[in-house]
């Protein structure tokens, strides 16, 4: 069985963003900040789910759950993305010429990029 790209549904990032967003949050607030296009029981499901595969911890307050980040965002944010980069593109360069070449960088961005890679220089030539 192959294994998805991402292995997230549109629902999962939601909740895992709203609940890095908050801090720490019960179903009911989770089901709040998303509005009414998701059931509550399906909020709570994916709150369960995601605490198994590890990525929220949970705490009993009285009768309800509240869920914490158990992975930090920017955390998340590079695992998900070095399997982007190893699946797809193979290496980081391929991943930064594809932006380019799609122009789909502002010029803001670019020189951002560009800050980055001459800070980078800098570090490797003090090394």
């Amino acid at each position: 069985m192959r294994r998805a790209l991402v292995p997230f549904g549109e629902t999962e990032m939601e909740i895992l963003q709203v609940v890095w967003e908050l801090g720490e949050a019960s179903v009911a607030e989770v089901h709040a900040r998303l509005g009414r296009d998701r059931a509550y029981t399906t909020v709570m499901t994916v709150m369960r789910n995601l605490a198994e595969k590890g990525y929220l911890t949970f705490r009993r307050q009285g009768r309800m759950y509240v869920y914490r980040p158990a992975v930090p965002p920017e955390e998340f944010k590079a695992n998900l993305l070095q399997r982007l980069v190893d699946r797809v593109f193979g290496s980081p360069l391929e991943l930064v010429q594809t932006l380019v070449r799609q122009e789909s960088l502002r010029p803001e961005e670019l020189a951002e990029l560009q800050r980055l890679i001459e800070k980078l220089d800098r570090s490797n030539e003090a090394t």
